[in-house]
Order: structure tokens, then sequence, then C-alpha cells
């Protein structure tokens, strides 16, 4: 039809990801910021390291751990390895000290029921 509007594009799917975070866990950085330890992009996903080791491509890493003590989450496999040079790698492949780069938004944090 002359004058007839394209159709509109569709609108983008979302995702919505039910992660459980522990209570003391600090809340997920903005993107580019330093991170803090949330976890948060470790538990949507793996990183290529986690990958190898979770043996999968989606779902929480198998190699995240919660380190109370501090109150935050730490990369397993960049603290279980001593050796400066497997450190290095694996923090680089991991892209350690590059910032948050989880660029999904978090929604309202829930507590245990009852």
């Amino acid at each position: 039809m002359p004058g007839a509007l394209p159709p509109r594009p569709p609108e983008p799917l979302q995702r919505v990801l039910w992660l459980a975070v522990e209570p003391g866990a600090p809340a997920k950085p903005a993107e580019g910021e330093a991170c803090n330890g949330c976890g948060l992009c470790c538990l949507a996903e793996p990183c290529p390291v986690g990958r190898l080791l979770s043996r999968r491509r989606q779902g929480a890493c198998v190699a995240l751990r919660w380190d109370g003590a501090a109150g935050h989450y730490r990369c397993g496999a960049l603290t279980r390895f001593r050796h400066p040079l497997w450190r290095r790698l694996i923090g680089r492949w991991i892209a350690a000290g590059a910032g948050c780069d989880a660029s999904f938004e978090t929604g309202e944090r829930l507590g245990p029921p009852g």
C-alpha cells in the first residue's frame, strides 16, 4: 500500500535468569567498573576457562567459589593454581582486571522464603 508504514522490527528478546546468590554477595557493579566479586557473570554462564572446567556453555561455572570471610566470589581456577605462569594465563582468559563485562541488568534481590 502506498503511504503505509513499514512493519515494526521485533522487540529484542529478554532472558530472565534466577540465580542463587549468597546473601552477603555484593551487588553487581555497572558494566566497565572494577570487579567486586558479585559472581553474577560466572553464575549466568562460564567464561572460556569455565567452559573447559564445566564442560558446558550455559549455566553456572563449576569453578566459582564463595569466600565467606571476604564476602565475595572468586574464580576457583585462578585461586587454585599458584604458579605465576598459570595464574597469568588464567587471569588473561577470564579477563581479570578488565572490569565488569556482564552486560545484563539485575533485578530485585530476593531473600530466603519465609
